[in-house]
């Protein structure tokens, strides 16, 4: 799939980027070519944001009725879930997602995000405050202004729209910065909400590398608030780039999660079944993996078969394209790399490879799902990062040990539990370090619930209710009525 050459989107039209030059995508299941795309710098960054300044402070997006807002937003969704089919197969060209997966998965979720901060816009108020007779006191919920979306390539069009809807509810305006990698599914989503009468100048999108693009459009001084969804390294230097002007800065970065078998769990081939879901989904290429698979060692070597044979059973590497494939390709060359170093390592460090750690024999940027048994929390493949499916298994005895490894990181986004100890279960939900838990389940997410992590896995929650305060300031307002 080739595409003819992809402009920048800034304030409703498609345009040529200042530089003049392109650069090509690569579909991760073929290593072909998808697409030209633009080489957006600095100065497209100002134009993006000049649109976006406009739009705001002059517009008639922040000026329209909640209600109308609202109901744009839900115009949005139902455009969208027309187009499943379209946007499932530019994501999964684009990403090497299995089209089952963005068929059924992202492509409904995008959709529930629209409709969920569709129904918040014109639920988002203040309140009156308590004073003496001579006074009335009361706070505004007024929008933040241009927000900077900046997007990783994993799950591009999901990711996107957990910024962009509940930016666009509360009445701000967004330049969207989606990854150089994957880009296609932002070009699509902003034509599709000006089609669904979405303001020119309300949602604008940048191509280009994060050392240029990303970097201005963080700095830049009409910029009143950054989100920024990717690793934790480039999120410590948003905060850098971003404290010039004193922006807004909510980041949702990297982990390193446990989940944890107990002995007591009620059906260890469901929780075998999901531990392979926590690490196989999307290639292993999530924030919120389950990478250290802790098991109680009354159980552990009976779990552990159960696991590599549900992996084996459940997760067919193969063309994304096809419906029955259920792992796809890594994102590219590049990456593949970097994982097979860390199985390499794992080799290195003692640990037991009881699956995977070859390439598979053919065309694209694949990598079998590994897992590695008898594992330390000590060893390189347990403290850092992978984003590769590449799972880490630790036995475990003392439960206090236990909570000290589980903790024993510098990430903290989720932790998963299986036990029918409910006491022992909402005791650990309360010590483990984690901005999610999930008991007796790994993985659920909806538009509904908090998302985020706590040390180095972010800042603020993406998601729910709790993600408009990030999108939103209150302004307090004394009346003098004597």
């Amino acid at each position: 799939m080739t595409s003819s050459p992809t402009g920048l989107f800034i304030d409703g039209e498609r345009v040529e980027p200042s530089t003049g030059r392109y650069f090509s995508t690569t579909n991760p299941a073929t290593e072909g070519s998808i697409a030209e795309v633009a080489l957006g710098d600095s100065r497209d960054i100002e134009r993006a944001v000049a649109a976006a300044r406009r739009a705001f402070d002059k517009g008639s997006w922040p000026g329209l009725s909640p209600t109308a807002r609202r109901d744009i937003l839900l115009r949005m969704a139902s455009l969208l879930e027309e187009r499943t089919e379209e946007f499932a197969v530019l994501e999964t060209t684009d990403t090497g997602k299995p089209i089952a997966h963005t068929r059924s998965r992202d492509l409904p979720f995008a959709v529930e995000l629209l409709r969920y901060y569709a129904g918040w816009a014109d639920k988002i108020h203040g309140t009156t405050l308590p004073l003496d007779q001579a006074g009335l006191g009361y706070t505004l919920r007024e929008p933040v202004g241009v927000v900077a979306a900046i997007t990783p390539w994993n799950s591009p069009l999901v990711l996107s729209l957990m910024k962009i809807a509940p930016a666009l509810a509360a009445g701000n305006v967004v330049v969207h910065k989606p990854a150089s990698w994957t880009p296609l599914t932002a070009y699509r989503f902003a034509e599709l909400a000006l089609e669904a009468g979405l303001p020119p100048g309300a949602l604008n999108v940048v191509t280009g590398p994060g050392s240029t693009a990303g970097s201005a459009l963080v700095a830049h001084a009409q910029v009143d608030k950054v989100s920024f969804t990717g690793e934790t390294t480039t999120g410590k230097q948003i905060m850098c780039d971003g404290a010039g002007s004193m922006k807004r800065v909510s980041l949702e970065l990297g982990g390193k999660s446990p989940n944890i078998v107990f002995a007591d769990a009620a059906d260890l081939d469901t929780a075998a079944g999901f531990a392979a879901r926590g690490f196989c989904t999307n290639q292993g290429q999530i924030c919120w993996a389950g990478s250290r698979l802790f098991v109680e060692e009354a159980v552990h070597a009976r779990f552990v078969d159960k696991l590599v044979e549900r992996v084996r059973a459940d997760w067919r590497i193969g063309d994304p394209m096809h419906a029955s494939t259920s792992m796809g390709p890594v994102i590219s060359g590049t990456h593949r790399d970097r994982v097979e170093e860390f199985i390499e390592e794992g080799r290195k460090e003692g640990a037991d490879m009881v699956l995977g750690g070859k390439r598979p024999d053919m065309r694209g940027f694949f990598v079998q799902p590994t897992v590695f048994d008898n594992a330390s929390n000590r060893m390189k493949i347990a403290r850092e990062e992978i984003f590769g499916p590449v799972l880490t298994v630790i036995p475990f005895t003392d439960v206090d040990d236990l909570v000290a490894q589980a903790n024993d990181t510098c990430y903290g986004l989720v932790a998963g539990l299986w036990t029918t100890d409910i006491t022992r279960a909402h005791r650990l939900a309360r010590v483990l370090r984690a901005g999610s838990i999930w008991i007796n389940t790994y993985g659920p997410q909806g538009a509904a619930v908090p998302f985020g992590g706590v040390k180095q896995s972010g800042l603020g929650r993406e998601l729910g209710q709790e993600v408009l305060q990030l999108y939103t300031e209150t302004k307090s307002v004394w009346v003098n009525l004597g």
